[in-house]
Formats: structure tokens, C-alpha cells, sequence
């Protein structure tokens, strides 16, 4: 069988081929979710506290601890990882994630924060694996935006999953391993079906350039030819991958503090609005061709998400706005912004500098910094704003990333459009 859908794959023409390749890619990182956040959506009330802050935030902190360890060790892992080996790396890195999880559920006390850094640690490498199936093809925005509209859906669906869990009796601690084994065979099948799509063909690497793991001399060559772009884009992805964090996972908190208690659904309903609009915006990006111009495009609208970022926030700060707009549209600016970095942005630089290599590297460079950040803030809030309110810190933060996000996405711009324009006379 795995043949047959191999000599298919091959002959299928792009159209179908892209079909195929975003609904097993958006599965499968659906379905990577189920194993990461529904922990989220549980109070942890009587768990106490450890080192002065409570129990929840201190699993929040330590599972992006792992995470964002994980980024860094993917900067080498995925960028080195021969394309035979990626299918079966995600699938064991996730059934690993659950195994975390069940030791969260068994473990006494403070070791349950062992438990739930360990549930980071191997995740953290999956989006990179799962891209690297879909860089360098001629749809490879339109598929990085159905890949991206899976985490921010997933994000709301899983949380649903686990409230739905919890009214059933499920445990408090059981809940996320529950959870994530009802999706353990959706991600064995997924992963055997990427393991049959094909490389990209020789018209692919002609017009995106060809995508090679990558040495460590080549990423730090790679890194220091385009380092005054790539530092105001890290930035920025670690103001946005903080901000996004705390909206995300303390949502029930924020959703609270809007005055929505007791509705689990909408944590699902909310996010598949901001994940179509989003998904929709950005797969646009499939009809430019000159990656030059695409590259251009993409940075102006992530300059547009983070304004209308503070836009939202300032309209439901007069009282124009209630708070399911705000959320609606603060998600939908955050992700225009948040999402080219994590996957097409990077696949079009190097398809306009012709730089033979991968997006992953630079994609995991930007979300290990920008997991650093979130843990960074996640402790100056428990810490030094203890007592303030999650949607009073969601708002200022809200403010502080849409200002910063307009210079630096601004000077990127400018930046990247002389760094990849045609020598006079070429």
C-alpha cells in the first residue's frame, strides 16, 4: 500500500499533491497539541504552591522550560535530520510527550513538574519536522498557512476536549494524558503518511532552490550573512511568542476576567474564527511568485497584524469593542504577525538569495529565543506582578507588542528589500 500511494504521490499533479500534503500536515499537528495543551484549561486550585508561586503557573513555566530547550536542540536536530529519518522521529518524540504525561499524573508533588518539562522537551521539535515536508515546493505558503491555522485551532479545540473531560470526572492531573491518548493513533497514521510524500521535484528546486540539511558552519554563515534582519525578526519573535503564550495559556483566566465563566466552548469557537481569517489571509500569499516581492509582502502584513494588534486592544479599552471581539482580533493580528516567522518567511528568503539550505534552521532560532522569552515573562508576572489581573497584563503587553512590532517589523522591511535587490546591471 505504502508503494501505491508513493507512485501516486509522484504523478499527482501540484493541486492534488498540495491537498494531500496540507490536511496530513494539519492533522498531524492538530493532533501534536493534544499532548501539549490541555493541562492549560485546568485551575490546579488545590495544588498549593511551590517557591512562592502557584501551582498552575509553575507547571506553565516549566513545561515552556522544556520547550524552549527543545527549540535549541532542534536548531541542530531538525536542521542535521536526514529527510528518511523525520516521520519516525515525530511519532516517537510525541509518544515520548505522553509518557511525560502519565508520569504527570502518577508523580507526587513537585515531581510533577519534572514530569511536564519532560512533555515539553521532545515537542518542541515536531513543527520543524512537520515543515520540512512542505518547504521548497511552489505551494509552500498556502501549505505553511493551513499548517500554522492548526496550532492556532488546536490551541481553543484541545482545551474543549479537556473542560469536556473534566465535567465527565476525568482527574485534574489524568486529563492531559486522557487527552492525548485519544489522538496517539491519529498520530501514528500521520506520521506513516508523511514518510510517503515525495521530495520536491527538479521544477522546485529550480524556481524555490534546493533544501539541504544543513552543517554547522553553513548555519552560522547562513545566520551572519542576513544578521541585522534576523536579529529585529527575533526580537520580534519573542515578543509575540510571549504574548501569544500568555494569551494562550491562560485563557481560561483572561476569559474569566472578561466575564465568559463556565463556557468551555469557547475556547474552540474563538480560535477556528481567528484560525479561517488568518489561514485565508495568509495563503494569499500562494499567487506572488517572485519570492523577492512575497518577501516584501509578508513583512508589511506582519507589520499590519501587530497594528491591528493595539487597534483592537485600544478599542476595547474605550469600550467600542466587547471582549470576544478583542480576543477575536487581537488572535488575528497576533497571528498574521506571528506565523510567517514560523514557517513561509524564511522559505521565501532563501528562495529570493538562492541560498541553498533550510528554513527550519532560522525558524528554530527565532522559537528558541522567543520560548526563552515567554518563560522570562511568565516570571517577571508571578514575581513582580503577582496580584495583577491576567487581563489587565494581557492588555499593556497587548499595547507594548504592537508599538515595538511597527519599528521592527518596519526597519525589516527595509532591510531585507536592499539585501535581496538585484545588483545594478545583473
Amino acid at each position: 500500500m505504502g508503494r501505491r500511494l508513493r507512485t501516486w504521490l509522484e504523478n499527482a499533479n501540484y493541486v492534488r499533491f498540495s491537498i494531500f500534503a496540507a490536511a496530513v500536515a494539519f492533522i498531524t499537528y492538530f493532533s501534536m497539541y493534544a499532548f501539549r495543551k490541555p493541562y492549560a484549561v485546568a485551575s490546579f486550585a488545590d495544588a498549593g504552591t511551590v517557591w512562592g508561586v502557584g501551582m498552575k503557573s509553575a507547571f506553565v513555566i516549566s513545561q515552556t522550560l522544556g520547550y524552549a530547550a527543545s527549540k535549541f536542540l532542534g536548531i541542530k536536530f531538525v536542521s542535521e535530520a536526514p529527510r528518511a529519518h523525520r516521520a519516525a522521529a515525530l511519532v516517537a518524540l510525541i509518544a515520548a510527550a505522553e509518557l511525560a504525561l502519565l508520569m504527570f499524573a502518577i508523580a507526587p508533588g513537585p515531581w510533577k513538574l519534572a514530569a511536564i518539562a519532560l512533555n515539553g522537551l521532545p515537542l518542541g521539535m515536531v513543527w520543524g519536522l512537520v515543515f520540512s515536508f512542505l518547504e521548497g515546493r511552489r505551494t509552500s505558503d498556502a501549505l505553511g498557512a493551513v499548517l500554522s491555522a492548526s496550532f492556532i485551532m488546536a490551541s481553543g479545540v484541545v482545551k474543549s476536549v479537556g473542560a469536556q473531560l473534566l465535567v465527565r470526572g476525568v482527574p485534574e492531573f489524568w486529563m492531559p494524558f486522557a487527552t492525548g491518548l485519544l489522538f496517539l493513533p491519529v498520530v501514528c497514521l500521520m506520521g506513516w503518511l508523511l514518510a510517503q510524500m515525495p521530495a520536491p521535484s527538479d521544477e522546485e528546486e529550480r524556481l524555490r532552490t534546493r533544501r539541504e540539511p544543513m552543517s554547522a558552519a553553513e548555519r552560522r554563515d547562513f545566520l551572519f550573512a542576513f544578521l541585522p534582519g534576523a536579529l529585529l525578526i527575533t526580537f520580534m519573535a519573542m515578543v509575540l511568542t510571549a504574548f501569544r503564550d500568555v494569551r494562550d495559556n491562560f485563557a481560561a483566566e483572561v476569559w474569566v476576567g472578561l466575564g465568559y465563566e463556565g463556557q468551555p466552548g469557547i475556547f474552540g469557537s474563538t480560535e477556528t474564527g481567528v484560525a479561517v481569517v488568518v489561514l485565508f489571509v495568509l495563503g494569499l500569499m500562494v499567487i506572488v511568485k517572485d519570492d523577492r516581492r512575497a518577501l516584501q509582502t509578508q513583512l508589511a502584513l506582519m507589520t499590519g497584524g501587530v497594528t491591528l494588534m493595539g487597534v483592537a486592544t485600544l478599542a476595547w479599552d474605550v469600550g467600542a469593542i466587547g471582549g470576544v471581539w478583542w480576543m477575536v482580533l487581537a488572535g488575528i493580528g497576533l497571528f498574521t504577525a506571528y506565523v510567517p516567522a514560523g514557517c513561509f518567511l524564511f522559505d521565501r528568503l532563501i528562495g529570493a538569495t538562492k541560498y541553498v539550505g533550510t528554513a527550519v534552521f532560522m525558524i528554530y532560532v527565532t522559537d528558541a529565543f522567543g520560548y526563552g522569552a515567554s518563560v522570562a515573562v511568565l516570571l517577571y508576572k508571578n514575581f513582580v506582578q503577582p496580584d495583577l489581573e491576567w487581563v489587565s497584563f494581557l492588555r499593556v503587553f497587548g499595547y507594548f507588542a504592537s508599538v515595538t512590532g511597527v519599528v521592527a517589523f518596519g526597519f525589516s522591511l527595509v532591510y531585507f528589500s536592499r539585501r535581496t535587490a538585484t545588483p545594478a546591471g545583473e
